[in-house]
């Protein structure tokens, strides 16, 4: 049955627990309910019997299962959508559930082709968040979610990847490694059961999900046409708060989400701030241990001080290019190590300056 089935039997009889124990005389005097319908209903509930709940408990094994509508732990935030999923496939910690059926998670969204300053930024995101308790939400696509994921678990934190496929299906098909660390450190979770097709469409419909798990959205980056940008019109539509990294105004891949600033959007200029506004997650251990030290200029390794030095009081990935002569690539990653460190931060422009 459909959702309007399921409101209708939550309106007459509270809740689908309550539902589950009528007698059959009292799904009768349902509106729309055929004899044909009402015979299948009591056939599938004899063969589950009064109380399936311990025998569903028993199915789910190995970190996996399936989310019904009416078990407790079905977030509030995916119930309240226009056209909610009728089951919610999973794989990885049961017990991320419990925040995420309260919302206590943030998405962060952006462009599959960001720049590097964008990698960057979402990296260094997913570690603050992780830091500080909070389930990273994000799509497992390639560029900004990717780069969030990574960060997240590089800081032993908990990714939640949303698919756009079912369970066994990887895309895009090199995420492989990553898709299964999300799965063993965090959660994955799609609408799509086992043996679905793979559609287009299903890739939007998943950015409703992010959303509707999330108390708030970060967009990194993104063009005019992307679906980070349907996932910032949702999360406004809500009333969470949407948060934007801005970026250079002449680089196309950040049209959109530098749009978006300019429609009312939070900038998002550190990852400090946004934890500043969020307070501690719903995973800070009651008692944290000590923050680790900031490593000194003495301990990193000899390339990253050279760099570390180049930067100075601030510098752009271009003028360091040329004062190393040494190729963007190489610096940014060793540029987005130094950021993890706690000894950078980047600013606009791809530039990054010292803490």
């Amino acid at each position: 049955m459909g959702w309007v089935r399921i409101r209708a039997l939550e309106s007459t009889f509270v809740s689908l627990e309550a539902a589950w124990s009528a007698p059959p005389e009292a799904f009768a005097a349902l509106v729309g309910w055929s004899p044909l319908m009402l015979e299948r209903l009591s056939a599938f509930r004899a063969g589950w019997g009064t109380d399936p709940l311990p025998r569903l408990v028993r199915d789910v094994r190995g970190g996996r299962g399936v989310l019904l509508p009416g078990d407790p732990r079905w977030p509030t935030g995916v119930r309240a959508l226009a056209r909610p999923p009728l089951a919610l496939y999973w794989r990885g910690r049961g017990s991320l559930w419990r925040p995420l059926q309260g919302r206590a998670a943030v998405a962060v969204v952006g462009t599959r082709h960001p720049s590097f300053h964008g990698l960057a930024m979402a990296r260094s995101l997913g570690s603050a968040l992780a830091q500080g308790g909070w389930p990273v939400v994000s799509g497992l696509a390639e560029g900004i979610d990717a780069a969030a994921h990574r960060g997240c678990i590089a800081a032993g934190g908990a990714p939640v990847g949303v698919l756009g496929t079912h369970l066994e299906r990887v895309y895009p098909r090199h995420h492989v490694e990553l898709q299964q660390m999300v799965g063993r450190r965090g959660l994955l979770v799609t609408e799509s059961p086992v043996g679905s097709p793979v559609r287009a469409g299903h890739f939007a419909a998943r950015n409703r999900l992010q959303v509707a798990l999330a108390t708030a959205v970060v967009v990194v980056e993104c063009p005019e046409s992307s679906g980070a940008l349907h996932s910032a019109e949702l999360a406004w539509a809500e009333g969470l708060p949407l948060w934007v990294v801005p970026a250079d105004v002449g680089r196309a891949s950040a049209v959109g989400s530098n749009r978006l600033l300019a429609r009312g959007a939070t900038p998002l200029l550190s990852p400090a701030d946004l934890l500043r506004q969020l307070g501690a997650g719903p995973l800070t251990a009651a008692s944290p241990a000590a923050a680790p030290a900031k490593p000194s200029a003495a301990s990193l390794p000899a390339a990253n001080t050279i760099l570390l030095k180049a930067v100075g009081q601030g510098s752009s990935l271009d003028a360091l290019c040329r004062q190393l002569d040494r190729p963007a690539s190489e610096l940014a990653a060793q540029l987005l190590e130094l950021e993890l460190a706690g000894l950078l931060r980047a600013g606009p422009g791809l530039s990054w300056w010292p803490r």
